[in-house]
């Protein structure tokens, strides 16, 4: 008998193949464990189900060589394969690597000439420690950790319906990264915010109590079978959709997989799924959509004390305006009762038989009036808005779920207690719920310090998102199938450090930048990578090409037209909850693009902004703890053709004919601000051939149409921060 797969955080990319062939062996052992039964003892001792152990830096030959701890890991790695770091980044190279991995931003001219001026160790400590003290670092880091919580402002799937309180969720997160909030407290209020006691000697009040609730938003986002006809059904596919969130967000595990039948390559069983399934099943998910045409399963929101000052989605509303939209949504309900009557009294007089066209009339009946209540929702009786939020509250009673046979709902086998995952608890440790849902307990139990896995998971995390590829290359998966760490001693000595740094984000990153390693040039060398091709060893610095934010918030930044300022609710708060509503949504959006931070924009599932979407976003509906790098002609062609791109050069040109200088010292000065250094001296040239040059290209019929009739010296201008916009060296960090 051959058992199905199902490895939801398997995804091998071909930097991983290589490593991969030691983890398939793994596996395959771990399938043969499986088939005699699980052995949970065995299990306790894979690598990541072992609490983390901070090992002593080992000696290294070269001891002038490291700065820190994690250069002498790693130069110690380096040393036993015979490899040899290559030199130090430059100084431009480095301000802009860590401006754009602290804030997403690019360095200023200014600041990277002062940076270049004073090549001290005190000047890289001042920068790190300026960069983090940003309030750019919230928004970027809060980005990284949205991609984790498949973080979207509608439902996806069949039935696309707007999740229009969703961005409390997303400004939650952006507030906890710049605040620094401790990881384990942000793990907690995520999975039981609503349940955790206000702490009295941070003298706690509705504001804080508010924001957990909003934290919640964290299980609640995801999208859900709305169209399912089966309750049961759309309820038990939502929990497996939160346990796979959790599991693979905070844990590094697919333990969804054992939905259906004990996890084929990991020591979970389907016990372990349904003791996690009982306390899920025991809290209700609030969402918020509106009864529709497709939409089975409505939720409500939870309403927040007005007491704790959290913005509102929409403004006040006139008395007048309230009125006539009460007297909207009469007329509409009206409308839709008698258009139902109709539809009743045509199966009655046709002899049961329903007349298509009246059906449809008073489905599109229905549709207008939940969309006018839907904006009627939004207001109190006085025209205050309502401040609503997405999340998760406890059920009045916990129940604990049935084992299904193979999953299938009508196959309901022995109850299961709620538990939490027995291979990551001690022998002696009590895994069954005392009382009530059992989130609270989760929360604890996964944001604890005996935890093996929380720590590691997120110290992987951090390194990826600055390092170019995890010490574990699968980071969202750190079971069986997933691939071993390159450097285990130092994955451990940076979980423990970060437990012991109070779970700071912020003094993680800085310990990673402040490394040698990290301020390596990207410099290829043939020795090496004979020995160590993928860089796995870390010798050199990854040559990366940035996040689809930052690509777009560069060129916001470098053409002058980003404004920083924090955005206040979304577009998809604003609109009305029907199907005419998302259309107007994405005319709008594409018609009148923002100036703002790309963290901003709406992130509808399957309709996301072509700024993103074409430099590899990923799937809004699934946790992605690395994203995909391609090359496609449709980036270059975007870059060459889209609206936005070419309004955004030509703002940087007219900031560039605004400042001093020769046509020439203009364009060298527009190199400066793209790229963060100036212009080699073939560069320089390259810049006079073109200048010279280009007047006979506009006499022989270029550039494009758009801008005929422009003044050539300015559209000589246009043209080359376009180009700018186009370079891979704008696009990638050294």
């Amino acid at each position: 008998m051959i058992r199905r797969v199902c490895d939801r955080g398997g995804r091998i990319t071909g930097r991983m193949r290589r490593a991969g062939v030691a983890a398939f062996g793994l596996a395959v052992a771990a399938v043969a464990a499986v088939a005699a039964g699980i052995d949970i003892e065995a299990g306790r001792r894979h690598w990541a189900f072992v609490a983390p152990v901070a090992a002593s830096p080992p000696a290294v030959r070269d001891a002038a060589w490291p700065r820190s701890d994690i250069d002498r890991f790693l130069l110690a790695s380096m040393e036993g394969a015979g490899v040899r770091p290559v030199a130090d980044a430059d100084r431009s190279t480095l301000i802009r690597r860590l401006s754009f991995d602290l804030t997403g931003l690019p360095p200023t001219p200014e600041e990277v000439r002062a940076f270049v001026a004073d090549p001290s160790p005190a000047a890289v400590e001042a920068l790190v420690d300026r960069l983090l003290a940003s309030p750019r670092f919230g928004e970027t880091w809060a980005r990284h950790w949205l991609d984790v919580a498949r973080y979207a402002e509608s439902n996806g799937k069949e039935f696309n319906a707007p999740y229009p309180h969703a961005w409390r969720y997303r400004d939650w997160c952006i507030e906890a990264f710049r605040a620094d909030k401790p990881f384990d407290t942000f793990v907690r209020e995520q999975i039981a915010g609503d349940l955790l006691r206000p702490d009295p000697a941070r003298q706690d009040g509705p504001r804080e109590q508010a924001e957990r609730i909003v934290a919640t938003g964290f299980l609640a986002i995801g999208p859900k079978g709305l169209n399912a006809q089966n309750p049961r059904q759309f309820h038990l596919d939502l929990i497996d959709e939160q346990i796979d969130v959790v599991s693979q967000a905070l844990l590094g595990l697919t333990v969804a997989c054992a939905r259906c039948h004990d996890h084929t390559f990991d020591p979970i069983t389907q016990r372990d799924y349904y003791a996690l399934a009982g306390i899920f099943l025991s809290s209700e998910p609030l969402y918020g959509t509106y009864p529709q045409q497709q939409n089975n399963h409505p939720s409500t929101l939870i309403e927040l004390d007005r007491q704790a000052g959290l913005p509102a989605a929409v403004a006040s509303l006139p008395t007048a305006d309230l009125a006539r939209l009460d007297a909207e949504l009469r007329s509409l309900d009206e409308a839709s009762a008698a258009a139902e009557r109709q539809a009743r009294d045509a199966v009655r007089d046709g002899g049961g038989r329903p007349d298509v066209a009246l059906v449809q009339r008073a489905r599109v009946a229905r549709d207008r009036a939940t969309g006018a209540r839907s904006d009627r929702d939004l207001y109190r009786d006085d025209g205050s808005p309502r401040t609503l939020v997405m999340g998760v509250l406890d059920r009045p009673q916990p129940r604990d779920a049935h084992l299904l046979v193979r999953g299938d709902v009508d196959q309901a086998g022995a109850v299961v207690p709620r538990g939490l995952v027995e291979v990551l608890c001690a022998a002696d440790e009590p895994r069954k719920i005392a009382a009530g849902s059992g989130r609270l307990d989760l929360a604890f139990w996964i944001a604890s310090r005996d935890n093996p896995l929380t720590a590691r998971v997120m110290a992987n995390r951090v390194w990826l998102e600055l390092m170019g590829q995890g010490i574990v290359a699968t980071p969202d998966n750190f079971g069986a199938m997933g691939i071993p760490p390159t450097h285990p001693e130092l994955l451990d000595h940076l979980a423990v450090g970060f437990m012991e740094d109070g779970w700071s984000v912020k003094r993680l990153v800085r310990r990673i930048v402040l490394s040698r390693a990290y301020q390596l040039a990207s410099t290829p060398d043939a020795a090496n990578h004979a020995v160590d091709p993928d860089n796995r060893l870390r010798w050199r610095m990854d040559r990366r090409r940035l996040d689809a934010e930052a690509i777009r918030d560069a060129m916001l930044a470098v053409s002058g037209t980003l404004d920083e300022r924090p955005v206040s609710g979304s577009p998809v708060a604003r609109i009305r909850e029907d199907r005419q509503g998302m259309i107007r949504l994405l005319t709008e959006t594409r018609t009148r693009p923002s100036r703002s931070r790309s963290i901003y924009l709406p992130i509808v599932r399957d309709q996301i902004p072509d700024a993103l979407a074409v430099f590899d976003f990923p799937d809004a509906s699934l946790v992605c703890g690395q994203r995909d790098t391609t090359n496609v002609p449709a980036q270059g062609l975007f870059l060459l053709n889209n609206p936005e791109v070419i309004d955004l050069a030509e703002a940087f040109a007219r900031r560039l004919a605004a400042g001093p200088g020769t046509p020439r010292e203009r364009l060298a000065r527009g190199h400066e601000i793209a790229l963060s250094r100036p212009p080699r001296p073939e560069e320089l040239a390259a810049i006079a051939a073109f200048w010279d040059g280009f007047p006979g290209v506009v006499a022989a019929g270029g550039p494009d149409g758009r801008r005929r009739g422009m003044d050539p010296e300015r559209l000589a201008v246009v043209a080359y921060c376009q180009a700018l916009f186009a370079t891979a060296e704008f696009r990638h960090l050294e």
